[in-house]
């Protein structure tokens, strides 16, 4: 028996059942407090639209009948709300389409017009064939089989590994003794030290171990950072659009105010610092007290890199404001023009060039061993640091994250390797830099590949690759196509780019999944795949899309 479900798409309704009989509307929570979207938009930013859900089947494992929800306690009218209004268009019903395909052809289906699948809808390299670095995954085999640190010149004649391999493995082994125990809950700390001295090379400021600590990944910072912040469901955090859902989904689950504000795409996705003042002042006129503001740099979806101006800017409303600063920079590395700043540094280089007015600001920054050229998404590492955070409140995010005990130790052991890797003279320094400088020139080709493409096709402008993993073109559609999309309940994008899954193989992830200026239409591609055929396929689908609806 089985049961037809409701996927929650991205920016949709709560995923309900269908084909049971439900006596009372759906409870839902107040438009302003369910999400972001929904909580007064500013002019000019878009909504999608409320539409009939796709179905999936699911088992059923009793035979009860499907009207009975006598047998259990939860059902789909009655659990956490927040949970039900969440949304995360990255793995939405593309998402699911997509993997459907995939299993398809896994099992020889034929009938499909396309051989493979593409998922370009998610920031996943080894997904798509980028290879991992070496001198990583030697030290990681060791760590986790530290009994072949026995056998140290059957290592080295047999397998390649050199010494420098075998001397990183020994020295993390001594500080957690085990990757199969709980380390301190902030992290290891010959890790943490690591991590400091990674950061006082790249910005040129001290950086202190106890203010530093270890994840499961940024998003696990992410998470932890807002449920300190967000005291209230008057609280708000002010979120760039388009933005990354992670940050709206998790002010979902806790009740909390999504405060929009618009980037420039004419100004190659810059910061506006008068979009940052007009939402604040229309947040607070609604009874939203905004805490903090959160900036992605480089930034997903849209590639961009914040110049120094652009990070001042910001830091200046946060001092006026007095709000904390979320700085998600886990592209770092992913940069192609100019070079990246941190907010920390240019923090400290304000509070030098000024002293008293950004003495106060409180900057949390997060990093990643998922992205870059380390792309180990998988191994879930990374680190937040916390900086101008009063002692007492850092106290409560040290208990916070104790509840959770700690993060992956193999992560942590993952993240002294990004930040501390094979150095100059060093036996495995030739193999890393040749992987690590081949991983990044592959990316940015790519990049400029796709770019030319989309420069190419009818209708689509798209800004040039400055960093990330991404990039996000504007799409202009025939009348008949939008017109075909509302006749399906979907935002024009939305309906684009399920056509091209449909067509293609490839997943990308609409614009309205992210946030996008009113009468504008996106979509956001990875450029992680090898190769160009799937970027042909785009290119062709395009021009028969486009003369379909002409």
């Amino acid at each position: 028996m089985t049961w037809q479900l409701r996927l929650a798409s991205h920016m949709r309704a709560p995923p309900v059942a269908l084909g049971r009989p439900v006596s009372r509307p759906i409870t839902r929570l107040p438009r302003r407090q369910a999400f972001c979207w929904a909580a007064g938009l500013p002019a000019g930013v878009s909504s999608p639209r409320t539409s009939p859900e796709p179905t999936m089947t699911v088992p059923y494992t009793t035979k009860r009948a499907a009207s009975d929800l006598g047998p259990r306690r939860l059902h789909a009218d009655n659990i956490n709300p927040n949970v039900k209004a969440a949304k995360y268009a990255v793995r939405g019903e593309l998402a699911v389409k997509a993997e459907e395909y995939r299993v398809r052809l896994a099992k020889g289906d034929k009938s499909l017009p396309f051989d493979s699948v593409i998922f370009a809808n998610i920031g996943n390299p080894q997904q798509l064939d980028q290879k991992p670095i070496t001198f990583f995954r030697q030290v990681l085999s060791l760590l986790e089989n530290p009994a072949l640190l026995e056998k140290p010149e059957a290592l080295r004649s047999s397998f390649g590994y050199n010494q420098d391999v075998i001397d990183r493995a020994k020295k993390l082994l001594a500080d957690i003794q085990s990757v199969g125990a709980y380390s301190h809950s902030q992290g290891a700390p010959l890790i943490r030290e690591s991590v400091a001295r990674f950061i006082e090379e790249r910005d040129g400021f001290p950086a202190n171990p106890q203010d530093l600590y270890l994840c499961a990944g940024a998003s696990s910072g992410v998470s932890t950072l807002l449920n300190v912040i967000c005291n209230a469901p008057s609280a708000g955090v002010l979120v760039p659009i388009p933005q990354y859902p992670l940050y709206t989904a998790t002010l979902s689950l806790l009740n909390a105010q999504c405060v929009p504000y618009l980037l420039e795409e004419d100004k190659a996705w810059g910061t506006d610092v008068e979009a940052i003042r007009q939402s604040l002042v229309r947040a607070k006129a609604e009874g939203t007290e905004v805490r903090a503001i959160v900036v992605i740099n480089p930034g997903n979806p849209t590639g961009a890199s914040l110049s120094p101006e652009d990070i001042k800017s910001v830091l200046d409303v946060a001092a006026e404001e007095k709000l904390v600063v979320i700085a998600d920079e886990v592209y770092q590395t992913n940069v192609f023009v100019g070079e990246f700043t941190s907010f920390k540094k240019r923090l400290r280089q304000l509070q030098q060039e000024v002293p008293g007015k950004y003495d106060n600001v409180e900057l949390a920054s997060l990093h990643s061993v998922s992205k870059g050229m380390v792309g180990e998404c998988g191994h879930r590492g990374g680190y937040f640091e916390l900086v101008g955070f009063d002692p007492l409140v850092a106290a409560e995010i040290y208990k916070f994250v104790s509840i959770m005990l700690c993060p992956p130790v193999i992560g942590q052991c993952l993240v002294e390797l990004m930040v501390n890797p094979p150095k100059k003279g060093e036996p495995s320094y030739e193999l890393y830099e040749k992987e690590y400088n081949g991983i990044s020139d592959g990316l940015h080709k790519r990049a400029l590949a796709l770019y030319e493409a989309f420069k190419q096709m009818e209708g689509v402008e798209c800004q040039e690759p400055q960093g990330a993993m991404y990039l996000f073109p504007s799409i202009t559609l025939p009348p008949k196509a939008v017109e075909a999309a509302a006749a399906e309940g979907r935002p024009a994008d939305e309906f684009y780019c399920l056509r091209l899954l449909d067509a293609t193989g490839v997943c990308v992830v609409p614009g309205s999944g992210f946030g996008q200026k009113e009468n504008t239409l996106h979509f956001r591609t990875t450029f992680l795949a090898p190769g160009t055929a799937w970027v042909e396929r785009i290119v062709k689908f395009h021009a028969e899309f486009m003369a379909t609806y002409k």
